[in-house]
């Protein structure tokens, strides 16, 4: 079992059997494990290589005791990990490089057919664990393959560097908790955004792949994606995300914006800050109630006092006094 962080199969088990008896001399393994001598002690140097068994002493017939194993296997796991994560970030680019060059010399693998909710989901993982510097994602209601709260290969990409722009549907942050996602997302280092009505589900990475879902099969009814590579069609991908990216309204939620060159000395706090976010998105009070947890009273409330610190008397007037004083 661990043979693969460098332990032979009788070190694994001379170091078990140790550990079991807590101290033993070597005659006393070599008789319990069956093995001969010169076999036990040639393990028993090995395990001390591995920083498992302390050092001979002066005297060859000292009891034996066993050491911790979690400093010396856990270096070696960590080091096993890392060559694994190397491996397959070089894999993925392999992979790349192989479908560019076949998408060079044959139109018709422009773009690849993914069927299946699992293949899908595997294929956003991939796509993100890859990712080197952007990911930007359409985030419309009732997700195909991967809800927020499973995409846990976003943090990561987040911890080594990479940016995520995600653009949220409205009714997405109507779901239960989907605001919390959202929330969790944007602390660790995510722009998004909230936009009315999205027209497709869509994932780009790097400026180089998109994945985009398609109709359901017609034989199993499961959903199917088309992942697109270099082209045109890509590009064009490209510029409708940038479009509603222009038009999307920021959702922020730990901290008020920067001040901005027109602000007007009022800023709201962190929590004004989030329920001006909805508000500006179109989220109905009674949703944004639900979200914050606070009644539907309470929201109307916080909106009025907003607009009495902005000077206006209209909801109208206090979107446009949120954007124009740089509040979200």
């Amino acid at each position: 079992m661990l043979e693969v962080i460098g332990l032979t199969p009788g070190e694994e088990e001379l170091y078990r059997c140790l550990v079991q008896l807590t101290t033993a001399r070597v005659d006393e393994l070599v008789e319990r494990l069956g093995r001969p001598r010169t076999q036990v002690l040639a393990h028993l140097e090995g395990l001390r290589g591995k920083g498992l068994v302390p050092p001979a002493g002066p005297d060859p017939d000292a009891p034996l005791r066993p050491l911790a194993p979690d400093v010396p296997l856990g270096a070696a796991l960590l080091r096993r990990q890392e060559a694994l994560e190397a491996a397959r970030a070089a894999v993925n680019h392999l992979t790349e490089e192989y479908r560019a060059g076949v998408r060079r010399h044959d139109a018709a693998h422009l773009v690849e057919v993914i069927t299946g909710a699992g293949a899908l989901r595997e294929r956003l993982r991939d796509l993100q664990n890859g990712a080197r510097e952007e990911v930007l994602w359409f985030c419309r209601a009732n997700p195909l393959a991967m809800p927020g709260p499973e995409n846990v290969e976003e943090f990561d990409a987040l911890a080594r560097g990479v940016s995520y722009r995600a653009i949220y549907e409205r009714d997405m942050l109507l779901e239960p908790g989907a605001l919390e996602d959202v929330e969790q997302g944007v602390r660790a280092g995510e722009q998004a955004r909230v936009i009315d009505r999205l027209p497709v589900r869509l994932a780009i990475v790097d400026g180089r792949q998109a994945l985009c879902p398609l109709v359901p099969d017609r034989d199993s009814g499961e959903p199917t994606a088309a992942v697109v590579g270099r082209s045109q069609l890509l590009d064009a991908l490209l510029a409708l995300f940038e479009s509603h990216w222009r038009i999307a309204t920021p959702l922020r939620s730990s901290a008020p914006a920067p001040d901005g060159p027109e602000d007007a000395g009022y800023r709201p706090d962190a929590d004004e800050v989030r329920l001006l976010s909805l508000f500006v998105a179109g989220v109905p009070d009674k949703s944004i109630a639900s979200q914050l947890g606070v009644s539907r009273r309470t929201v109307q409330r916080r909106l009025a006092d907003l607009m009495a610190a902005a000077g206006v008397d209209t909801r109208p007037g206090l979107a446009f006094q949120a954007a124009r004083r740089n509040w979200i």
